[in-house]
């Protein structure tokens, strides 16, 4: 009877603390389902990789943002996916004589000039494309989380160190952000770096290597983040039977699940994280599964 009433305290008090919470870490409570992670912000509802789309994903309570970072002919690092900026600024317009528009041939500034919202709708005109790190303040602004991809590393050498000075300088390398942060690449090379640079940053790395090289990449990846069409609930126990250089399980987040059967799918084949440019939908789909 002691051992219950203090099973029952205790639960009262956790619940308690929980709503003392702010509402990401409230979020970050739910450890039963996989973690939904908004893609580029929350790319079907606002412009990719905008702090409008940061902001939206936190509007419909999305604790985690992916996002991308690249380099411009000055060195700035700014959040993009494409090596191009021709499919999500208006680009063309603004410098109609500089094709093909890649990233790392504009400085900042000519960045900065580029509408980078009315290709996605007229609500969204004038949206700019953030640099680091502005985007990485408006996640801190709304205690969210970051899985941010080193994108193209091939086409900007050193920018590791350089993502992760940016970091260190926004406060994203501390205590606080320690379990906030997590650094992506399809790049085994890029990732290797980054854990040779900072040894504490939590990494995962894009594709579906396999089971046979895992041991190699146990080394410097904590995950294994596959596209939802190249897994199964076998390969996914497997990553899971090895350990990551920080003496915890590999994890295994995977992408880009944008519909209710396709979420309840990979969350029974065990996932730790999906990442979505609709988490809403899957959100749901984990709730009512």
């Amino acid at each position: 009877m002691h051992a219950r009433a203090a099973v029952a305290t205790t639960t009262a008090l956790l619940g308690t603390a929980a709503l003392l919470l702010p509402t990401s870490d409230v979020r970050a409570q739910d450890s039963a389902r996989p973690t939904v992670i908004a893609h580029r912000g929350a790319s079907a509802y606002a412009p990719e990789n905008t702090l409008a789309a940061v902001d939206k994903a936190d509007e419909l309570g999305i604790g985690w943002v992916e996002n991308d970072v690249q380099r411009t002919r000055d060195g700035e690092l700014v959040v993009v996916h494409d090596d191009s900026l021709q499919r999500t600024t208006d680009v063309e317009e603004v410098f109609p004589g500089r094709a093909p528009w890649k990233v790392k041939d504009f400085t900042a500034a000519e960045i900065a000039r580029l509408d980078a919202g009315s290709w996605f709708g007229p609500a969204y005109a004038n949206a700019r494309v953030p640099t680091l790190e502005r985007y990485v303040a408006r996640v801190d602004r709304h205690h969210q989380k970051l899985l941010l991809e080193i994108k193209n590393p091939e086409l900007y050498p050193g920018i590791e160190g350089q993502t992760l000075k940016v970091l260190g300088n926004e406060g994203w390398l501390d205590r606080l952000h320690a379990k906030r942060l997590i650094v992506q690449s399809f790049s085994a090379a890029s990732l290797r770096t980054v854990h040779q640079l900072k040894p504490a940053v939590k990494t995962g790395f894009l594709g579906t290597p396999a089971v046979a090289d895992l041991p190699v990449y146990a080394t410097f990846a904590d995950q294994i983040n596959p596209s939802h069409s190249s897994i199964s609930a076998g390969y996914v126990s497997a990553v899971h039977a090895f350990t990551g250089p920080h003496g915890r399980p590999l994890e295994v987040f995977t992408w880009t699940v944008n519909s209710t059967a396709t979420a309840r799918r990979v969350a029974g084949h065990g996932v730790d994280g999906i990442i979505t440019n609709k988490p809403d939908v899957v959100l749901k789909a984990l709730r009512t599964a």
